[in-house]
């Protein structure tokens, strides 16, 4: 029983640490970023451009705390 319980588990934790990782902002960013970029899509703008923003404005962010 042991065994089938661990395997769930294992692979929730991976995941979890997959996405959420170290910063849990950067995942709730990148999500709303999806998010906003599906309803802007939605409603027939055009938003590609605002994920890869998003991301380049995280690391940059990230970078500069790190210092």
């Amino acid at each position: 029983m042991h065994r089938i319980v661990s395997w769930p588990v294992a692979f929730v934790r991976f995941w979890y640490h997959f996405i959420i990782g170290d910063d849990w902002t950067v995942a709730a960013a990148v999500i709303v970023a999806l998010l906003v970029t599906a309803l802007l899509n939605a409603r027939g703008v055009v938003a590609w451009w605002l994920v890869p923003l998003v991301v380049i404005v995280l690391v940059t962010v990230r970078q500069y705390r790190a210092r």
